[in-house]
Order: structure tokens, then C-alpha cells, then sequence
């Protein structure tokens, strides 16, 4: 293992994250439909849970937003989704872990926001296909129900080890540099999930997106991918305008072009200083 992915690594088995506030995807007995994943593009996917018919759901069992487990079917395929239709805003709010946070906003529009940015970036093979949607008079984020094994939390309550830690560990980097880029304030254990071939997935953004131009921790971003690097520098307002409409204004769009921003300066220092094979991978 590379001896900066050793340092990280070790850094981030030891981090104390908040305690899960979503629902791993895995928690309940996944149903047929559920478990034998389709062979559909992500078009079709989006095309899915924008269409078929809702059969019922269930709360997911997991979450202080009270997301569900809906079903759908389009009269061919049967599938479950996740459905969170959490819009709450308020002035003023002291958070469970003490912190106090002014124009607080938890919304379902977040997470549709974050797979469209995700899209643009090239990491939306880390996100379920999420679409926006109506259920039992409620709008919400309808998400691909994910063939998960287990979540983070899960993890290292069981100490389970990655098989290949180099590969787990790159994925992991890059949901720290998204989860920054975006300023999702509630990246916890309970929202990284994991497929059986160890994938990573990244689920529940409806605390991000704040209008803060700062990196909350800078000192975080140490390494970047290759490609993610090139598609962050070349990140364009009018693009992500243009992606995010409906989901982000303006002065959240100018936040997150603000720490888009604060990161490349980051990576091109942290580049001059170590060199490219310390910083890139």
C-alpha cells in the first residue's frame, strides 16, 4: 500500500463520524425484485422511477427524515426504490450533536441535486439513479433501491476489512472530495454503503449544499483522483445552472463554485509542493 494511503487510511478508520442518521438500504429482507438486479443503463433506470406505477412502501426503518421503501412497476419490471420527502427549513436550529446552525435546510431537492452534480463529475457510478416524483401527495427524491451488504457502520462495528484496501480507499477519497465540494454537513456512517464486491455507494445529500464559499475541512483533502481532478477544474457555473435547475439557487450555486474554487487551490498547492505522484492517483 502506498505510504500516504497508509497514513489516510489509518486516519480514517480511526475518525470519529456522527452516528447514522439514514437508512442502510440493507437493513430489511431485500425481495426478489430487490436482490436480482436488472441489466438497465441508467437511462433507463431514470425512465423507471419516473414512470412506473407505485405498488405501496413501507418506512425504510432507519432515519430521522423517515425516508421509505416504495415498490414500482411498470408491468414488466418490479423494483423497490427509496423514497425520502424530507423539505424542512428553519432560521434557526441547535442540531442532536449541539452544533447550532442558522437558514438550517434538510430537503429531498438536495439529493436530486447531488446526482446531477455527481453526473458532471463523473461519480454518478457512486449514487443510485435519483429522480424527483410525487407519492401519496408528497414530492420527494425517488432513488434506486442498491443491492447493499452492509453500510460503514456496519463495518466497523463487525471489523470487516476490505480485500483490496488501495481500491476501497481511492473510492473513499473521492466521496470525501464530492462530500466537501458540496458541503454535505451529515456524512456519516450510515449513509456509505457497500455492494458485495465492496463498491461504494454515497446516499442522503439533503444537508448539503450550503451557501458557505469555505471548505469546512480543508486540511481533509490531501489526494484526488486523476479524472475526478481534471472534470473538477473544468467545472463550469453554467453547467451546473443548467444541471441543478428546480434544485439549487443561485447563492447555493455560487457556494459550491466558491469551494470548487478553495479546492483547486488546495490540489495545485499541495501538487507544487509534494509532486503530482503524491498528490494524484
Amino acid at each position: 500500500m502506498h505510504a500516504r494511503f497508509a497514513g489516510l487510511l489509518a486516519a480514517v478508520l480511526v475518525a470519529a463520524l456522527s452516528p447514522a442518521v439514514f437508512h442502510a438500504q440493507s437493513a430489511p429482507a431485500a425481495s426478489q425484485a430487490a436482490t436480482q438486479e436488472p441489466a438497465l443503463t441508467k437511462e433507463q433506470m431514470r425512465e423507471f422511477l419516473l414512470k412506473a406505477k407505485f405498488l405501496g412502501g413501507k418506512p425504510a426503518g432507519k432515519g430521522t427524515t423517515s425516508p421509505s421503501r416504495v415498490t414500482l412497476s411498470d408491468g414488466v419490471l418490479t423494483h423497490d426504490a427509496s423514497f425520502q420527502g424530507v423539505d424542512v427549513h428553519q432560521d434557526d436550529i441547535v442540531l442532536a450533536d449541539g452544533r447550532r446552525e442558522m437558514n438550517f435546510v434538510d430537503s429531498y431537492l438536495y439529493n436530486i441535486a447531488a446526482y446531477q452534480v455527481a453526473e458532471l463529475l463523473g461519480l454518478d457510478d457512486m449514487m443510485p439513479v435519483t429522480v424527483e416524483r410525487k407519492w401519496q401527495g408528497t414530492g420527494g427524491a425517488v432513488s434506486w433501491w442498491l443491492p447493499v451488504k452492509m453500510d460503514e457502520e456496519s463495518r466497523i462495528k463487525n471489523k470487516v476489512t476490505p480485500p483490496d484496501q488501495n481500491a476501497w480507499f481511492g473510492q473513499m477519497l473521492k466521496m470525501r472530495v464530492f462530500a466537501a465540494l458540496v458541503d454535505d454537513t451529515d456524512r456519516n456512517n450510515g449513509n456509505i454503503l457497500y455492494s458485495a464486491d465492496w463498491k461504494v455507494w454515497m446516499i442522503d445529500f439533503t444537508r448539503a449544499f450550503r451557501t458557505a464559499k469555505n471548505l469546512r475541512k480543508p486540511g481533509d483533502l490531501a489526494r484526488i483522483e486523476r479524472n475526478l481532478w481534471a472534470r473538477i477544474q473544468a467545472l463550469d457555473v453554467n453547467e451546473v445552472t443548467k444541471a441543478t435547475k428546480g434544485y439549487l439557487n443561485k447563492f447555493e450555486i455560487q457556494g459550491l463554485m466558491g469551494r470548487r474554487d478553495k479546492m483547486v487551490e488546495i490540489f495545485k498547492q499541495l501538487i507544487a509542493t509534494k509532486g503530482e505522484a503524491e498528490v494524484l492517483y
